[in-house]
C-alpha cells in the first residue's frame, strides 16, 4: 500500500468513526467520502475530499480536482467524468449523486470562493497556473 493510500485510509477511518468529522489539516472542513469505480480497472475506490456546499441548493455540492497542485488531474476526476455518477458519504448519510463539470465563469466563481474559504486552494491554483485549470465538479443528489 502506498503512502497516499495509507493517508487516505486513516482519513476514511477517522471520518467514519466520528460521524464525518476529521482532525489534522482537515479539522473543521466539510469532508465527503467519494465512492467511484476505476474507469480502466473496474476497481471500487473511496477518496476523501473537501467539498463546498451550494449556498442556495441543499442537494448540490462542489468538489475540486486540485490534487494538491500537481500538474495532472487526479484519477478520480477521470473516473467521475466518465461515469457521470457516484456515491458519497457526508456525515453519517450516504447517497447517489449525478456528476457534471462546472466551466467558464461559474467554475471561476466557485473556485474563487473555495480559495477564499480555504487558502490552500489558492496555492494549488498558483502551482498549476499555465499547466492546467483545476476542474470543479458539481455533485447533485439524485
Amino acid at each position: 500500500m502506498s503512502t497516499a493510500d495509507d493517508w487516505n485510509t486513516q482519513i476514511i477511518n477517522e471520518f467514519r468513526e466520528n460521524d464525518g468529522k476529521v482532525g489534522g489539516p482537515f479539522e473543521g472542513a466539510p469532508m465527503v467520502l467519494l465512492h467511484h469505480v476505476g474507469r480502466k480497472s473496474g476497481k471500487q475506490n473511496v477518496t476523501p475530499l473537501m467539498y463546498m456546499a451550494d449556498d442556495e441548493d441543499s442537494s448540490l455540492m462542489y468538489i475540486f480536482a486540485s490534487k494538491a497542485g500537481a500538474p495532472t488531474h487526479p484519477a478520480w476526476y477521470h473516473n467521475l467524468t466518465a461515469a457521470g455518477s457516484a456515491t458519497v458519504e457526508v456525515g453519517t448519510d450516504s447517497f447517489d449523486v449525478a456528476v457534471t463539470e462546472v466551466t467558464g465563469d461559474d467554475r471561476d466563481e466557485i473556485y474563487a470562493e473555495q480559495a477564499k474559504r480555504y487558502p490552500g486552494f489558492a496555492e494549488y491554483a498558483s502551482k498549476t497556473a499555465g499547466i492546467r485549470t483545476i476542474p470543479v465538479l458539481a455533485l447533485r443528489r439524485s
